[in-house]
Protein backbone atom coordinates (compact mmCIF):
# COMPACT_ATOMS: atom_id res chain seq x y z
CA UNK A 1 0.00 0.00 0.00
CA UNK A 2 1.61 3.24 -1.13
CA UNK A 3 2.42 5.55 1.14
CA UNK A 4 1.57 9.34 0.07
CA UNK A 5 2.99 12.51 1.51
CA UNK A 6 1.03 15.13 3.39
CA UNK A 7 0.88 18.29 4.74
CA UNK A 8 -1.37 20.45 6.82
CA UNK A 9 -3.63 23.05 6.10
CA UNK A 10 -2.96 26.79 5.87
CA UNK A 11 -4.25 29.47 8.31
CA UNK A 12 -6.30 30.82 5.67
CA UNK A 13 -7.34 27.50 4.28
CA UNK A 14 -9.43 26.10 7.58
CA UNK A 15 -12.04 28.46 7.36
CA UNK A 16 -12.79 28.06 3.49
CA UNK A 17 -13.29 24.14 4.77
CA UNK A 18 -15.87 25.91 7.83
CA UNK A 19 -17.95 28.13 5.55
CA UNK A 20 -18.28 26.70 2.60
CA UNK A 21 -21.84 25.81 1.93
CA UNK A 22 -24.42 25.06 -1.41
CA UNK A 23 -24.42 28.58 -2.05
CA UNK A 24 -20.54 29.18 -1.94
CA UNK A 25 -18.48 26.88 -2.47
CA UNK A 26 -15.53 28.44 -2.35
CA UNK A 27 -14.63 27.98 -5.87
CA UNK A 28 -12.86 30.98 -8.28
CA UNK A 29 -12.59 30.31 -11.60
CA UNK A 30 -9.84 32.16 -13.85
CA UNK A 31 -9.71 32.21 -17.65
CA UNK A 32 -7.69 33.51 -20.61
CA UNK A 33 -9.38 34.08 -24.02
CA UNK A 34 -6.85 32.74 -27.18
CA UNK A 35 -7.38 34.45 -30.54
CA UNK A 36 -8.94 30.80 -31.64
CA UNK A 37 -10.86 28.05 -30.63
CA UNK A 38 -9.12 25.65 -27.93
CA UNK A 39 -8.23 22.52 -29.16
CA UNK A 40 -9.13 19.95 -26.29
CA UNK A 41 -6.52 17.37 -27.34
CA UNK A 42 -3.59 19.89 -27.07
CA UNK A 43 -5.04 21.19 -24.42
CA UNK A 44 -5.06 18.19 -22.74
CA UNK A 45 -1.14 17.50 -23.65
CA UNK A 46 -0.66 20.76 -22.48
CA UNK A 47 -2.26 20.08 -18.94
CA UNK A 48 -0.52 17.14 -18.52
CA UNK A 49 3.10 18.73 -18.94
CA UNK A 50 1.91 21.38 -16.48
CA UNK A 51 0.51 19.27 -14.07
CA UNK A 52 3.70 17.61 -13.60
CA UNK A 53 5.52 20.75 -12.50
CA UNK A 54 3.20 21.58 -9.93
CA UNK A 55 3.11 19.02 -7.30
CA UNK A 56 0.87 21.12 -4.95
CA UNK A 57 -1.93 20.65 -7.65
CA UNK A 58 -1.90 16.52 -7.44
CA UNK A 59 -3.55 16.70 -3.76
CA UNK A 60 -6.12 15.71 -2.55
CA UNK A 61 -8.08 16.99 0.69
CA UNK A 62 -8.15 14.35 3.79
CA UNK A 63 -9.50 15.11 7.23
CA UNK A 64 -8.01 13.40 10.28
CA UNK A 65 -9.45 14.03 13.85
CA UNK A 66 -8.12 17.37 14.70
CA UNK A 67 -7.48 19.11 11.11
CA UNK A 68 -7.32 18.53 7.67
CA UNK A 69 -3.81 18.07 5.43
CA UNK A 70 -3.32 17.63 1.61
CA UNK A 71 -2.27 14.22 0.97
CA UNK A 72 -0.13 13.53 -2.79
CA UNK A 73 -2.03 11.54 -5.13
CA UNK A 74 -1.80 9.51 -8.08
CA UNK A 75 -4.65 11.33 -9.98
CA UNK A 76 -4.23 12.66 -13.03
CA UNK A 77 -6.44 15.76 -14.43
CA UNK A 78 -8.62 15.30 -17.58
CA UNK A 79 -9.98 18.13 -19.75
CA UNK A 80 -13.59 18.71 -20.60
CA UNK A 81 -15.66 21.19 -21.51
CA UNK A 82 -17.25 23.88 -19.80
CA UNK A 83 -21.20 22.37 -19.51
CA UNK A 84 -21.66 23.41 -15.82
CA UNK A 85 -22.38 26.73 -14.31
CA UNK A 86 -19.15 29.02 -13.44
CA UNK A 87 -17.63 28.36 -10.15
CA UNK A 88 -19.68 24.84 -9.44
CA UNK A 89 -18.59 23.03 -6.37
CA UNK A 90 -15.22 21.05 -6.44
CA UNK A 91 -14.55 19.61 -3.09
CA UNK A 92 -16.86 16.99 -2.01
CA UNK A 93 -16.18 15.35 1.13
CA UNK A 94 -16.40 11.72 0.34
CA UNK A 95 -15.18 11.29 -2.62
CA UNK A 96 -10.92 11.46 -3.47
CA UNK A 97 -10.89 13.81 -5.74
CA UNK A 98 -8.39 16.70 -7.39
CA UNK A 99 -9.29 20.48 -6.25
CA UNK A 100 -8.81 22.10 -9.55
CA UNK A 101 -10.56 21.34 -13.34
CA UNK A 102 -9.44 22.34 -16.72
CA UNK A 103 -12.33 23.24 -19.11
CA UNK A 104 -12.83 24.99 -22.02
CA UNK A 105 -15.12 26.85 -23.79
CA UNK A 106 -14.78 28.27 -27.33
CA UNK A 107 -11.80 30.49 -27.30
CA UNK A 108 -11.49 30.42 -23.45
CA UNK A 109 -9.14 28.30 -21.21
CA UNK A 110 -10.57 27.89 -17.67
CA UNK A 111 -9.19 27.04 -14.75
CA UNK A 112 -11.38 26.55 -11.46
CA UNK A 113 -9.81 26.15 -8.06
CA UNK A 114 -11.25 24.55 -4.65
CA UNK A 115 -10.05 27.88 -2.81
CA UNK A 116 -8.30 26.07 -0.12
CA UNK A 117 -5.67 24.71 -2.38
CA UNK A 118 -4.59 27.85 -2.98
CA UNK A 119 -5.23 31.47 -4.05
CA UNK A 120 -4.87 33.81 -7.29
CA UNK A 121 -1.81 33.97 -7.03
CA UNK A 122 -0.73 30.60 -7.37
CA UNK A 123 -3.49 29.79 -9.67
CA UNK A 124 -2.34 32.80 -12.35
CA UNK A 125 0.94 31.21 -12.17
CA UNK A 126 -0.49 27.64 -12.77
CA UNK A 127 -2.58 29.00 -15.79
CA UNK A 128 -0.18 30.94 -17.11
CA UNK A 129 2.30 27.79 -17.27
CA UNK A 130 -0.44 26.32 -19.41
CA UNK A 131 -1.65 28.47 -21.49
CA UNK A 132 2.35 28.79 -22.37
CA UNK A 133 2.36 25.14 -22.96
CA UNK A 134 -0.53 25.07 -24.77
CA UNK A 135 0.56 28.03 -27.25
CA UNK A 136 3.62 25.94 -27.69
CA UNK A 137 2.02 23.26 -29.07
CA UNK A 138 -0.57 25.72 -31.42
CA UNK A 139 1.57 27.48 -32.80
CA UNK A 140 4.76 26.12 -33.17
CA UNK A 141 6.09 28.50 -35.62
CA UNK A 142 5.88 31.41 -33.18
CA UNK A 143 7.77 29.02 -30.18
CA UNK A 144 9.18 26.39 -31.88
CA UNK A 145 9.41 22.80 -29.87
CA UNK A 146 13.25 23.51 -29.17
CA UNK A 147 12.91 26.39 -27.99
CA UNK A 148 10.26 26.52 -24.78
CA UNK A 149 9.61 29.48 -22.57
CA UNK A 150 12.62 30.28 -20.65
CA UNK A 151 12.27 30.51 -16.49
CA UNK A 152 12.37 33.95 -16.84
CA UNK A 153 9.42 34.30 -18.90
CA UNK A 154 7.78 31.50 -17.12
CA UNK A 155 7.40 33.26 -13.70
CA UNK A 156 8.76 32.11 -10.48
CA UNK A 157 10.61 29.03 -9.67
CA UNK A 158 9.76 26.71 -7.16
CA UNK A 159 12.49 26.47 -4.56
CA UNK A 160 12.95 23.01 -4.08
CA UNK A 161 14.08 23.89 -0.39
CA UNK A 162 10.52 25.58 -0.16
CA UNK A 163 8.86 22.16 -0.49
CA UNK A 164 7.72 19.56 2.54
CA UNK A 165 7.37 16.12 1.01
CA UNK A 166 6.81 17.64 -2.70
CA UNK A 167 3.96 19.69 -1.20
CA UNK A 168 4.85 23.35 -1.46
CA UNK A 169 5.48 24.81 2.74
CA UNK A 170 3.11 27.09 4.34
CA UNK A 171 4.40 30.23 4.49
CA UNK A 172 2.00 31.81 7.19
CA UNK A 173 3.89 29.45 9.51
CA UNK A 174 7.42 30.91 7.93
CA UNK A 175 6.31 33.87 8.56
CA UNK A 176 4.30 34.23 11.61
CA UNK A 177 4.85 31.07 13.91
CA UNK A 178 8.11 32.14 14.55
CA UNK A 179 9.31 34.82 16.73
CA UNK A 180 9.08 38.63 15.35
CA UNK A 181 10.92 38.97 12.50
CA UNK A 182 13.64 41.71 12.38
CA UNK A 183 12.09 45.20 10.41
CA UNK A 184 11.22 44.17 6.70
CA UNK A 185 13.60 46.47 4.84
CA UNK A 186 12.82 48.93 1.69
CA UNK A 187 13.80 45.79 -0.78
CA UNK A 188 11.66 43.02 0.72
CA UNK A 189 8.52 45.81 0.71
CA UNK A 190 9.17 46.11 -2.87
CA UNK A 191 9.61 42.32 -3.45
CA UNK A 192 7.66 41.44 -6.42
CA UNK A 193 9.66 37.97 -8.06
CA UNK A 194 7.20 36.03 -7.45
CA UNK A 195 3.74 38.31 -7.94
CA UNK A 196 2.62 41.87 -7.23
CA UNK A 197 -1.25 41.25 -8.01
CA UNK A 198 -3.61 40.90 -4.78
CA UNK A 199 -4.71 37.92 -4.48
CA UNK A 200 -8.62 36.58 -3.78
CA UNK A 201 -10.62 37.08 -0.19
CA UNK A 202 -11.08 34.94 2.30
CA UNK A 203 -14.40 37.00 2.89
CA UNK A 204 -15.46 36.57 -0.40
CA UNK A 205 -18.15 34.53 1.38
CA UNK A 206 -19.91 34.63 4.56
CA UNK A 207 -20.30 30.72 4.39
CA UNK A 208 -23.77 31.38 5.34
CA UNK A 209 -26.38 29.23 4.18
CA UNK A 210 -29.78 29.88 1.85
CA UNK A 211 -31.97 30.89 4.97
CA UNK A 212 -29.66 33.75 5.78
CA UNK A 213 -31.49 35.99 2.42
CA UNK A 214 -34.24 36.31 5.37
CA UNK A 215 -32.23 38.39 7.79
CA UNK A 216 -32.25 42.04 7.99
CA UNK A 217 -30.27 44.28 5.56
CA UNK A 218 -28.97 45.95 8.45
CA UNK A 219 -26.31 45.29 11.06
CA UNK A 220 -24.76 46.90 13.89
CA UNK A 221 -20.73 47.94 13.76
CA UNK A 222 -19.11 48.45 16.72
CA UNK A 223 -18.80 51.69 17.15
CA UNK A 224 -22.97 52.43 16.65
CA UNK A 225 -22.68 52.64 13.05
CA UNK A 226 -25.04 50.43 11.23
CA UNK A 227 -23.62 48.62 8.06
CA UNK A 228 -25.91 48.06 5.10
CA UNK A 229 -25.99 44.67 3.73
CA UNK A 230 -27.69 43.81 -0.04
CA UNK A 231 -30.36 41.91 0.11
CA UNK A 232 -32.55 39.80 -3.18
CA UNK A 233 -34.07 37.18 -4.86
CA UNK A 234 -31.92 33.81 -4.65
CA UNK A 235 -31.30 32.37 -7.81
CA UNK A 236 -33.13 29.31 -7.99
CA UNK A 237 -30.53 26.56 -7.72
CA UNK A 238 -27.98 28.25 -6.05
CA UNK A 239 -26.25 28.92 -9.06
CA UNK A 240 -24.08 32.42 -9.05
CA UNK A 241 -25.26 35.45 -10.89
CA UNK A 242 -21.89 36.45 -13.36
CA UNK A 243 -22.20 39.85 -15.16
CA UNK A 244 -18.83 39.96 -17.30
CA UNK A 245 -18.06 44.03 -18.06
CA UNK A 246 -14.85 44.64 -20.49
CA UNK A 247 -13.64 48.01 -21.11
CA UNK A 248 -10.29 49.81 -21.90
CA UNK A 249 -7.84 49.47 -19.22
CA UNK A 250 -6.45 53.22 -20.27
CA UNK A 251 -9.97 54.93 -19.93
CA UNK A 252 -10.66 53.51 -16.40
CA UNK A 253 -7.17 53.97 -15.01
CA UNK A 254 -7.36 57.76 -16.32
CA UNK A 255 -10.43 58.32 -14.05
CA UNK A 256 -8.76 56.89 -10.97
CA UNK A 257 -5.43 58.94 -11.69
CA UNK A 258 -7.44 62.14 -11.97
CA UNK A 259 -8.90 61.22 -8.37
CA UNK A 260 -4.84 60.42 -7.16
CA UNK A 261 -6.28 56.71 -6.22
CA UNK A 262 -5.17 53.61 -7.07
CA UNK A 263 -7.59 52.12 -9.44
CA UNK A 264 -8.38 49.54 -6.98
CA UNK A 265 -9.63 51.88 -4.63
CA UNK A 266 -11.75 53.94 -7.77
CA UNK A 267 -13.24 50.81 -8.41
CA UNK A 268 -14.36 49.82 -5.01
CA UNK A 269 -15.89 53.66 -4.64
CA UNK A 270 -17.41 53.05 -7.36
CA UNK A 271 -18.98 49.93 -6.40
CA UNK A 272 -20.21 51.41 -3.00
CA UNK A 273 -21.97 54.41 -4.91
CA UNK A 274 -23.62 51.78 -7.42
CA UNK A 275 -24.83 49.74 -4.27
CA UNK A 276 -26.10 53.25 -2.82
CA UNK A 277 -28.18 54.43 -5.89
CA UNK A 278 -29.69 50.96 -6.28
CA UNK A 279 -30.87 50.44 -2.75
CA UNK A 280 -33.56 53.20 -3.00
CA UNK A 281 -32.27 54.66 0.16
CA UNK A 282 -30.03 53.43 2.71
CA UNK A 283 -31.94 54.39 5.41
CA UNK A 284 -30.58 53.88 8.83
CA UNK A 285 -27.63 52.03 7.30
CA UNK A 286 -25.32 54.56 5.90
CA UNK A 287 -22.34 52.81 6.54
CA UNK A 288 -21.19 50.52 3.39
CA UNK A 289 -17.60 48.14 3.93
CA UNK A 290 -15.95 46.51 1.83
CA UNK A 291 -13.68 43.20 2.12
CA UNK A 292 -10.03 43.91 -0.08
CA UNK A 293 -7.25 41.24 -0.48
CA UNK A 294 -3.67 41.90 -0.32
CA UNK A 295 -0.89 39.60 -1.71
CA UNK A 296 1.74 38.81 1.09
CA UNK A 297 4.51 38.16 -0.83
CA UNK A 298 5.11 41.42 -1.95
CA UNK A 299 6.22 42.01 1.18
CA UNK A 300 7.24 38.96 2.77
CA UNK A 301 8.91 36.93 -0.02
CA UNK A 302 7.54 33.23 -0.90
CA UNK A 303 7.51 31.63 -4.00
CA UNK A 304 4.78 29.09 -2.42
CA UNK A 305 1.56 28.73 -4.57
CA UNK A 306 -0.48 28.27 -1.34
CA UNK A 307 -2.42 30.69 0.04
CA UNK A 308 -0.86 33.42 1.29
CA UNK A 309 -2.88 37.20 1.40
CA UNK A 310 -4.83 38.46 4.19
CA UNK A 311 -7.76 40.78 3.99
CA UNK A 312 -8.26 44.61 5.05
CA UNK A 313 -11.81 46.45 5.27
CA UNK A 314 -12.31 49.30 3.82
CA UNK A 315 -15.49 51.78 4.81
CA UNK A 316 -17.35 54.73 4.09
CA UNK A 317 -20.41 55.83 5.93
CA UNK A 318 -22.97 58.43 3.53
CA UNK A 319 -24.32 61.81 5.11
CA UNK A 320 -21.21 62.02 7.47
CA UNK A 321 -19.56 64.55 5.52
CA UNK A 322 -18.84 65.12 1.26
CA UNK A 323 -20.27 62.16 -0.21
CA UNK A 324 -19.01 62.77 -3.97
CA UNK A 325 -17.14 59.75 -5.58
CA UNK A 326 -13.84 62.28 -4.99
CA UNK A 327 -14.29 62.19 -1.37
CA UNK A 328 -14.93 58.63 -1.27
CA UNK A 329 -11.97 57.82 -2.87
CA UNK A 330 -9.50 59.90 -0.94
CA UNK A 331 -11.19 58.20 2.45
CA UNK A 332 -10.86 54.83 1.01
CA UNK A 333 -7.42 55.32 -0.02
CA UNK A 334 -6.19 57.20 3.43
CA UNK A 335 -7.81 53.87 5.11
CA UNK A 336 -6.16 51.16 2.83
CA UNK A 337 -2.30 53.19 2.86
CA UNK A 338 -2.34 53.05 7.16
CA UNK A 339 -3.67 48.81 6.81
CA UNK A 340 -1.34 47.87 4.26
CA UNK A 341 2.35 48.44 5.86
CA UNK A 342 3.81 45.56 6.55
CA UNK A 343 4.36 46.20 10.14
CA UNK A 344 0.20 46.29 10.32
CA UNK A 345 0.06 43.40 8.36
CA UNK A 346 2.39 41.45 10.31
CA UNK A 347 0.28 42.63 13.54
CA UNK A 348 -2.81 41.73 12.50
CA UNK A 349 -2.02 37.74 10.90
CA UNK A 350 0.43 37.19 14.36
CA UNK A 351 -2.46 37.63 15.85
CA UNK A 352 -4.85 35.36 14.18
CA UNK A 353 -1.85 32.65 14.74
CA UNK A 354 -2.28 32.97 17.74
CA UNK A 355 -6.37 32.51 18.07
CA UNK A 356 -5.48 29.44 15.45
CA UNK A 357 -2.86 27.86 17.86
CA UNK A 358 -4.66 28.28 21.02
CA UNK A 359 -4.55 25.39 23.94
CA UNK A 360 -8.22 24.72 23.87
CA UNK A 361 -9.05 25.27 20.27
CA UNK A 362 -6.09 22.73 18.97
CA UNK A 363 -7.21 20.02 21.33
CA UNK A 364 -11.17 20.38 19.94
CA UNK A 365 -12.14 17.77 17.19
CA UNK A 366 -12.20 19.05 13.76
CA UNK A 367 -15.74 18.81 13.66
CA UNK A 368 -16.40 21.11 16.33
CA UNK A 369 -13.06 23.07 15.03
CA UNK A 370 -15.63 23.86 11.64
CA UNK A 371 -18.41 25.16 14.23
CA UNK A 372 -16.41 27.45 16.18
CA UNK A 373 -14.25 29.08 12.66
CA UNK A 374 -17.73 29.06 11.11
CA UNK A 375 -19.48 31.22 13.57
CA UNK A 376 -16.35 33.41 14.24
CA UNK A 377 -16.73 33.60 10.35
CA UNK A 378 -20.25 34.59 10.17
CA UNK A 379 -19.98 36.80 12.67
CA UNK A 380 -17.24 38.77 10.77
CA UNK A 381 -18.94 38.96 7.66
CA UNK A 382 -21.81 40.27 8.69
CA UNK A 383 -20.15 43.49 9.25
CA UNK A 384 -19.58 43.20 5.39
CA UNK A 385 -21.21 44.78 2.78
CA UNK A 386 -19.78 43.88 0.02
CA UNK A 387 -16.36 42.05 -1.47
CA UNK A 388 -13.70 42.43 -3.95
CA UNK A 389 -10.65 41.34 -5.61
CA UNK A 390 -8.54 43.20 -8.54
CA UNK A 391 -5.76 40.92 -9.69
CA UNK A 392 -4.13 43.88 -11.20
CA UNK A 393 -2.26 43.59 -14.56
CA UNK A 394 -1.42 40.47 -15.84
CA UNK A 395 1.66 39.73 -18.31
CA UNK A 396 1.88 36.49 -19.89
CA UNK A 397 5.55 35.08 -21.40
CA UNK A 398 6.37 36.50 -24.61
CA UNK A 399 5.43 35.41 -27.45
CA UNK A 400 2.28 33.86 -25.63
CA UNK A 401 1.06 37.13 -24.79
CA UNK A 402 0.25 38.07 -27.95
CA UNK A 403 -2.38 35.20 -28.42
CA UNK A 404 -4.08 36.11 -25.38
CA UNK A 405 -7.07 38.42 -25.17
CA UNK A 406 -9.06 39.28 -22.16
CA UNK A 407 -8.48 37.35 -18.99
CA UNK A 408 -11.06 37.15 -16.49
CA UNK A 409 -11.52 35.95 -12.99
CA UNK A 410 -14.69 35.44 -11.21
CA UNK A 411 -15.60 33.58 -7.35
CA UNK A 412 -18.24 32.06 -5.71
CA UNK A 413 -20.18 34.18 -3.75
CA UNK A 414 -22.76 34.65 -1.03
CA UNK A 415 -22.92 38.51 -1.55
CA UNK A 416 -22.34 41.10 -4.29
CA UNK A 417 -18.70 41.45 -5.16
CA UNK A 418 -16.57 41.99 -8.28
CA UNK A 419 -12.93 40.55 -9.36
CA UNK A 420 -11.04 42.68 -11.89
CA UNK A 421 -8.15 41.98 -14.31
CA UNK A 422 -6.34 43.84 -16.90
CA UNK A 423 -4.54 41.84 -19.73
CA UNK A 424 -4.00 43.00 -23.41
CA UNK A 425 -5.22 47.01 -22.50
CA UNK A 426 -8.80 45.48 -21.85
CA UNK A 427 -9.80 45.45 -18.06
CA UNK A 428 -12.63 42.91 -16.95
CA UNK A 429 -15.02 43.67 -13.96
CA UNK A 430 -16.61 40.05 -13.38
CA UNK A 431 -19.68 40.73 -10.88
CA UNK A 432 -20.88 37.61 -9.15
CA UNK A 433 -23.70 37.73 -6.80
CA UNK A 434 -26.16 35.15 -4.81
CA UNK A 435 -28.59 36.73 -6.34
CA UNK A 436 -30.84 37.40 -9.66
CA UNK A 437 -31.60 41.26 -9.20
CA UNK A 438 -28.50 43.08 -11.06
CA UNK A 439 -29.39 46.67 -9.85
CA UNK A 440 -26.18 47.64 -8.65
CA UNK A 441 -24.22 46.68 -11.79
CA UNK A 442 -26.66 48.79 -14.08
CA UNK A 443 -25.64 51.74 -11.94
CA UNK A 444 -21.66 50.56 -12.15
CA UNK A 445 -22.18 51.00 -15.42
CA UNK A 446 -23.76 53.91 -16.16
CA UNK A 447 -21.23 55.39 -13.76
CA UNK A 448 -18.81 54.67 -16.09
CA UNK A 449 -20.24 55.63 -19.54
CA UNK A 450 -21.40 58.77 -18.17
CA UNK A 451 -17.39 59.57 -18.01
CA UNK A 452 -17.69 58.06 -21.88
CA UNK A 453 -15.99 54.81 -20.80
CA UNK A 454 -16.68 52.20 -23.57
CA UNK A 455 -18.61 49.03 -21.74
CA UNK A 456 -19.37 45.52 -23.10
CA UNK A 457 -21.84 43.57 -21.28
CA UNK A 458 -22.16 39.59 -21.03
CA UNK A 459 -24.47 38.30 -18.71
CA UNK A 460 -24.81 34.20 -17.88
CA UNK A 461 -28.88 33.26 -17.68
CA UNK A 462 -29.60 31.82 -14.03
CA UNK A 463 -33.39 32.23 -14.21
CA UNK A 464 -36.20 30.09 -15.44
CA UNK A 465 -37.31 32.91 -17.93
CA UNK A 466 -33.46 33.24 -19.19
CA UNK A 467 -32.86 29.48 -19.28
CA UNK A 468 -35.86 28.85 -20.90
CA UNK A 469 -34.18 31.70 -23.26
CA UNK A 470 -37.45 33.87 -22.52
CA UNK A 471 -36.69 37.57 -22.94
Amino acid sequence: MARWAWVRLDNASNIFLASRSEADPKVFRMSAEMDCDVDPRLLQEALDATYDRYPLYHAVLRSGIFWYYLQDSDLRPVVTADEEFSCAPIYQPDRRTLLFRVIYYRKRIILEIFHALSDGTGALWFLSDLVAEYARLRYPDDLPQDDPVTEADAGPVIDESESTHGLAVDSFAEYFRRRPRRKVSEAEAKFSGAATAPVLSVRTGTGLSASDSRDENVRSHSDGRKIYRVKGTRTPDNRTRVVELTMPAGQVLALARAQGVSLTIYLTALFFESIRLSSGGLGAARTLTASVPVNLRQFFPSTSPRNFFATLRLEHSYGDGSDDLGSACQELEAQFRTKVTPQALEKKLRRFIRLERMPALRILPRVLKDVVLGLINRGNNRSLTVAISNLGLVRLPDPVDSHVGRVLLQVSAVRPQFCAVSHAGLLTVCFTSPFSETDHIREFVRLLTSQQVNVTIAAARVTEDELSGVE
